[in-house]
């Protein structure tokens, strides 16, 4: 006797979403984004910062240097890439440039 189940039912993992800001671009079809947290001090209670960078697939090179965005957990794809673009949350603003006659 076999029992069919739906495809509703099937048990899928939870995929981890971190939210971080580029802080470089410079390479092909990777990002480095920096994730801050804080943290409570185990004895003293005081909240402080704590910064990691992660190295994020880009596929499309959409991210620039400023933006926010939203990573997702994956296999592997190189040594130190676990995670891919998932998408651009917030746009850095763009910074103009002002040519100045000598």
């Amino acid at each position: 006797m076999t029992v069919a189940v739906a495809p509703t039912e099937l048990k899928t993992t939870q995929r981890k979403t971190i939210t971080g800001t580029v802080i470089s671009n410079k390479m092909e079809k990777t990002i480095v984004v920096q994730v801050t947290r804080l943290m409570k001090h185990p004895k003293y209670g005081k909240f402080f910062k704590v910064s990691k960078k992660y190295k994020v697939h880009d596929e499309k090179k959409e991210a620039r240097v400023g933006d926010t965005i939203e990573m997702i957990e994956g296999r592997p794809l190189s040594k130190q890439k676990r995670f891919s673009l998932r998408r651009v949350v917030d746009r850095a603003k763009a910074t103009e440039v002002v040519e100045v006659e000598v």
